[in-house]
């Protein structure tokens, strides 16, 4: 039986937890094609970037940290997802605000890479600044490509 996650105002955001991690994976499950595994969110544990939504459940996630490059750091945003139920209701944006708030001050620039086909996502991420870069082609395992955006700080 699933839990569907009951409405209140505004969930909290905060940083996530053990206790969390079988909801976050059960949102990556319905929300990705390509799904990350379990464990994957475990390695994440404790960083200040993996963030969830809570409203008496989890509703949301995010993952972000910074990654070292041959210009230098950079944020990333690896994740985000949201409850299926509770899409459309601004959670998506809280998590995100706090992201690139967690990231401020640590990096100049943050980025992401998202499947070409993935319209709400790109909606959000060009509504907070994100703009394309590049396109890798074939990325995802279903040959699909991933456009690569950023947004400075």
């Amino acid at each position: 039986m699933t839990t569907r996650p009951s409405r209140s105002r505004q969930p909290t955001v905060r940083q996530a937890e053990r206790a969390d991690l079988l909801a976050v994976s059960r949102i990556e499950q319905a929300a990705f094609p390509q799904p990350w595994p379990f464990s994957a969110f475990e390695q994440y544990l404790g960083g200040p970037g993996f963030l969830v939504a809570e409203d008496n459940a989890i509703v949301g996630y995010v993952v972000a940290d910074t990654v070292d490059t041959h210009v230098g750091t950079i944020g990333h945003v690896k994740d985000l997802a949201v409850h299926e139920e509770r899409r459309g209701e601004g959670i998506g944006t809280r998590l995100l605000n706090r992201a690139l708030a967690v990231l401020d001050g640590d990096v100049r620039e943050v980025k992401l890479e998202v499947r070409e086909s993935n319209d709400t996502a790109l909606s959000l991420y060009r509504t907070h600044g994100f703009e394309h870069r590049r396109t890798i082609p074939g990325y995802y395992s279903n040959n699909e490509d991933a456009l690569v955006l950023v947004r400075e700080l």
